[in-house]
């Protein structure tokens, strides 16, 4: 199947399952004479939860951007279930877009109201979306699903952890039910056991609704936890993609491997990683 055939309806009724819900086709993104995307094409299915992975300035949270709306790109398309991801600017277009993608960030402070609560966050979020519609069941549903004690869905998110204002917010996101969450470093801010505790979190929910994930990350570990598949970035490009066990533990690419040479582990040394990325070139092979 060609890729016009993948990005398109299909009109005489032929079976669409193997269609990717999100299909990302030569996305490019220029920031002036800095080009922050070059070229990305990457498709998830379904269901699927896909790893993009890198440094800083990779420009992986980029693509996200542009992936949930919040950026425009210079060029290349994005589809949905086959179809454009809308990119209108009137009320109806944002939640339309808002319906398709929804994103989770580090730090929930920034993306929450410190004036509301958990509850009061997620009936602000229905009745814009849902209106005319009770929305005292679905908050309860959606506290239960983030297991978010009745106590802590009443305080304000300074009042909150950090393990317990990033349930807050995937529940935000989830309030609409996407087809697709973007988790832009969402449990990089974390502790350790809580971190594995909010993956555990996302794991069930997939389990239980059949999302789609797409996990920005710089953490390996997160990455081989809970995605499928993963891409590797660099400098705007992808440098390696496939399924994550293979990327991870036979990698295809100096970059790569030097990505998984900097976790810190027995025997690590990481005077000879700083020496090997000194001496690595400004771009990875493709």
């Amino acid at each position: 199947m060609s890729d016009t055939e993948l990005a398109s309806d299909s009109s005489d009724g032929s079976d669409t399952a193997d269609r990717p819900l999100l299909d990302v086709r030569s996305l490019s993104k220029r920031f002036g004479d800095f080009t922050a995307v070059d070229d990305v094409t990457f498709s998830v299915p379904a269901g699927g939860s896909l790893g993009i992975v890198g440094e800083s300035g990779s420009g992986k949270t980029t693509t996200a951007r542009i992936i949930t709306g919040l950026d425009t790109p210079t060029s290349g398309t994005i589809t949905i279930d086959g179809l454009p991801r809308t990119t209108g600017r009137g009320k109806a277009h944002r939640l339309a877009r808002a319906r398709q993608v929804q994103i989770v960030f580090q730090d929930p402070l920034q993306s929450l109201d410190p004036r509301l609560g958990a509850r009061e966050a997620l009936d602000e979020t229905l009745r814009l979306h849902c209106p005319g519609t009770p929305r005292s069941p679905r908050i309860d549903e959606l506290l239960d699903q983030v297991q978010l004690g009745s106590r802590a869905a009443e305080a304000r998110p300074r009042s909150l952890s950090g393990g317990q204002r990033q349930r807050v917010a995937i529940a935000r996101a989830l309030a609409v039910q996407p087809r697709i969450l973007v988790l832009d470093e969402a449990v990089a801010a974390l502790d350790v056991s809580v971190q594995a505790q909010i993956l555990n979190l996302l794991a069930q929910i997939r389990e239980q609704t059949g999302i789609t994930y797409l996990f920005i990350t710089h953490d390996l570990g997160v990455v081989r936890s809970v995605t499928d598949d993963v891409i590797v970035m660099r400098q705007g490009h992808i440098v390696e993609s496939g399924t994550t066990d293979t990327v991870l533990s036979r990698p295809s690419t100096p970059y790569t491997q030097l990505l998984l040479d900097s976790v810190p582990g027995p025997n690590w040394d990481p005077r000879a990683v700083s020496a090997v990325r000194a001496a690595s070139p400004g771009r990875s092979t493709r």
